[in-house]
């Protein structure tokens, strides 16, 4: 048979996504995008080899329907259900047999059947392959459920040669599933379970090898995410990863919780590894929202602390806020700010709270009846679709606007990026993968052409920064990233 395996377009179409890097796209006059899904390589790699598979990724490629294929799989996240379900639509009305699974099936099954001939329920490494050896014998059924949970450790590499290798900035990559924490806006432990599950050490390296044996241009930069909700997971497996990629010569990003804080010596160890960022959930400042949605664990530290001592080790910390817990006021928006502002942060991620289907937010607030919609087209944590006891909806829209407003002007941008170019916070990177100064110089004068435009502020940001783009301490790839978030922040 011939399989399509399908990503859906992340976004509304006339709206701007903090995670598309439309703006990179044309700044470099190219059409990238930041990562792909790793549901579609792991189905790819449970497909046995008598079958042809293609993959469609809509965020850098339109969907061919006339594509004669025997059964489209699409994996399906909450915030583009509604997408999936026009694409397996679509797809339906042309005689294709569609094939519905992740998350968001696996939490609204009753719902995903309405648009497809079969719902995957759970993790499908042991799904797969019975699914397409019954509709080989024409038997599809119309739901597959998973008994438990897959052991990682038998699990086959994802396949990521169907993936187009020009058109992705980083390759992600998943070592453990699983989550002790019970989060109350968190779907990942009503999916993934409670009990962590790792692939062998030997397991992660195979799989760095091969993704770095490719000879595409991007790929010389071996950028690695690790898609681990939490690396220190099981601190012994984190350990020996570690230890074993001191000799991969790969920079590499993580998540993890905050108590990587007080684990010096294992934050040397990742340093020494490559680990040039790690993504960490702070989720609010008040202790009350803390406590309110389970997130005990954030309340032992200090943040500020934290942050420094991460940082004096040259790991970014990357951070993730939540606005709109049932603790939040009016006042609490200028308060994170400030926050945001005192720590330096550089690139905060701020959510709109946002009751995803199989969280125990989601079964208190519709139980409440305050959930306002479940168009699944709002619920990018970007959008308000719940009713907050105290803001009004306009309220705590406009908060989350101020927020990432003030963040991502040019003013704070400026004085952040001069406050890490001062501390020399990129030497290792810069020594050991200078920029050349060719690529200063095209960066520069890409730069300049955009002085031509009518955006004033931007413009003046642009002439402020032009006299430290030659500099080795300055990150020319940095400076891109923070002028698209600007730019997402200005579509707001």
């Amino acid at each position: 048979m011939k399989i399509a395996l399908v990503i859906p377009k992340n976004g509304l179409d006339d709206e701007k996504s903090f995670y598309d890097y439309s703006f990179h796209a044309r700044f470099l006059m190219s059409r990238k995008y930041i990562s792909y899904l790793l549901a579609i390589p792991t189905l790819a790699a449970l497909t046995p080899d008598t079958h042809d598979i293609v993959v469609l990724d809509e965020n850098i490629e339109d969907i061919d329907y006339s594509i004669d294929v025997d059964l489209v799989g699409i994996s399906v996240r909450t915030m583009f259900a509604t997408r999936a379900y026009l694409i397996s639509n679509n797809f339906q009305k042309r005689g294709v047999k569609t094939v519905l699974g992740g998350i968001h099936p696996s939490m609204c099954p009753d719902e995903a059947a309405l648009h497809c001939d079969s719902v995957v329920i759970g993790e499908a490494e042991n799904i797969w392959a019975k699914l397409l050896s019954d509709l080989e014998k024409g038997q599809l059924m119309p739901r597959y459920q998973a008994d438990g949970y897959t052991d990682m450790k038998k699990s086959p590499p994802p396949d990521r040669r169907g993936l187009s290798r020009s058109k992705y900035l980083s390759d992600i990559l998943q070592t453990a599933k699983g989550c002790p924490f019970r989060c109350e806006f968190c779907s990942v432990h009503a999916f993934d379970g409670q009990k962590i599950r790792t692939k062998t050490v030997e397991q992660v390296i195979q799989e760095i090898d091969t993704i770095n044996a490719t000879s595409d241009k991007y790929k010389k930069k071996n950028a690695i995410f690790f898609a681990d909700d939490n690396i220190l997971s099981k601190k012994s497996f984190a350990i020996s990863l570690f230890k074993a990629l001191k000799d991969k010569n790969i920079n590499w990003m993580c998540q993890a919780s905050i108590n990587i804080s007080q684990e010096e010596n294992l934050l040397q160890l990742m340093k020494d590894s490559g680990c040039g960022a790690i993504f960490i959930g702070f989720e609010s400042i008040s202790q009350k929202n803390l406590s309110a949605m389970d997130k005990g664990i954030n309340r032992r530290y200090d943040y500020v602390k934290a942050i420094n001592t991460i940082q004096s080790y040259g790991i970014l910390v990357h951070s993730s806020f939540i606005v709109g817990y049932e603790f939040d006021t009016v006042e609490s928006f200028d308060e994170l700010i400030h926050f945001i502002q005192d720590t330096n942060l550089l690139m905060p991620l701020i959510n709109i709270l946002t009751p995803f289907p199989g969280t125990q937010l989601f079964k208190r607030l519709d139980k409440e009846g305050r959930i306002m919609t479940k168009d699944w087209q709002l619920y990018d944590t970007k959008h308000v679709v719940f009713k907050h006891q105290s803001l009004t909806s306009d309220e705590l829209q406009n908060g989350y606007k101020k927020i990432v407003q003030s963040v991502y002007s040019f003013d704070s941008i400026l004085k952040k990026m001069k406050y890490y170019w001062q501390i020399d916070f990129w030497k290792h990177q810069n020594d050991t993968d200078p920029v050349k100064f060719k690529y200063r110089l095209l960066f520069a004068m890409r730069l300049s052409t955009l002085l031509l435009s009518t955006n004033v502020k931007r413009s003046r940001f642009i002439i402020q920064i032009l006299p430290f783009v030659f500099r080795k301490k300055v990150r020319i790839s940095t400076i891109l990233v923070m002028m698209g978030y600007n730019d997402f922040a200005q579509s707001l």
